[in-house]
């Protein structure tokens, strides 16, 4: 699509205004005294959006060899897609990275996983392929402000932003909130659980599912992190002293450890959430 189309082509920007405007007319306005920027429009913020994202994840989710490999993408070609929600006293309240991918429409067509959607992100910007999706990356919620609605006011601010520039869809490779209290379950398991109410069991998978998203299909290795056992024992803070399975704090799924080959590997399990946008 191109700006004649009506839409905005990807290197746009798209301001966190107009976002917000459009939230406010789909009856989703921002917290009194709050303002929504893109970081395009933030030349200054790029530390303090990576100060604010890391200050929720566990030592072991920042060994993502994809991740750490293409981050930087984020803050040089898609500037207009990282969201920043400030309070008002300018400082960050909440925060969504995400990134556009072309996208097929089919829930076989999904990318594999996390590691996998942003591989596709960075093969279609090299590749200059039309993109038609927006997929959401992560959104963190300031540790003060969680549990005050501002996870669905960037999952809608998300869908805005993405229908303003004639997505198909955003689509979300969403990694459970609480999976990590039931390691040994299968993601594919768990992405089933229903309350006594009939809503998905984990609140992050029933924020998306309240906005009208639906359950496309599990990634049981969304993400993979590998490395040394003294590595995994620094990560996780604890020692492997056999070769086995091992639940470690804070992780979805299980860590194998294989103390003869050095080496621990852990699947990071995520659920692909589709939010079909009416174009």
């Amino acid at each position: 699509m191109t700006p004649d189309d009506g839409f905005a082509a990807p290197h746009v920007t798209i301001s966190g205004a107009h976002i917000a405007e459009a939230l406010a007319a789909a009856g989703r306005s921002l917290p009194d005294g709050h303002t929504l920027w893109s970081l395009a429009e933030l030349p200054e913020a790029d530390q303090a959006l990576d100060d604010h994202n890391s200050a929720v994840w566990p030592a072991f989710m920042f060994e993502d060899p994809v991740a750490n490999r293409l981050w930087d993408l984020l803050h040089r070609q898609l500037r207009p897609f990282q969201l920043l929600l400030l309070g008002p006293d300018g400082g960050i309240v909440a925060a969504g990275n995400s990134a556009p991918l072309a996208w097929d429409g089919t829930d076989a067509g999904l990318p594999a996983g996390w590691d996998d959607q942003f591989e596709r992100t960075a093969a279609d910007l090299q590749a200059g392929s039309a993109v038609d999706a927006l997929g959401a990356l992560q959104i963190v919620v300031a540790p003060g402000r969680q549990g005050s609605g501002l996870s669905s006011l960037m999952v809608e601010a998300f869908r805005v932003h993405a229908r303003l520039r004639g997505h198909r869809a955003l689509i979300a490779c969403v990694r459970p909130t609480w999976k990590e209290r039931y390691p040994l379950a299968s993601i594919q398991a768990y992405a089933t659980w229903r309350r006594d109410d009939g809503q998905p069991f984990d609140p992050w998978i029933r924020v998306h599912a309240r906005m009208g998203a639906r359950i496309a299909t599990p990634s049981p290795r969304s993400m993979a992190i590998v490395g040394t056992v003294a590595d995994w024992e620094r990560w996780a803070g604890m020692a492997f002293p056999a070769t086995g399975e091992y639940v470690v704090p804070r992780a979805a799924a299980i860590v194998t450890i294989d103390r003869d080959a050095d080496r621990g590997t852990y699947f990071d399990p995520n659920v692909w959430m589709v939010h079909a946008l009416d174009r």
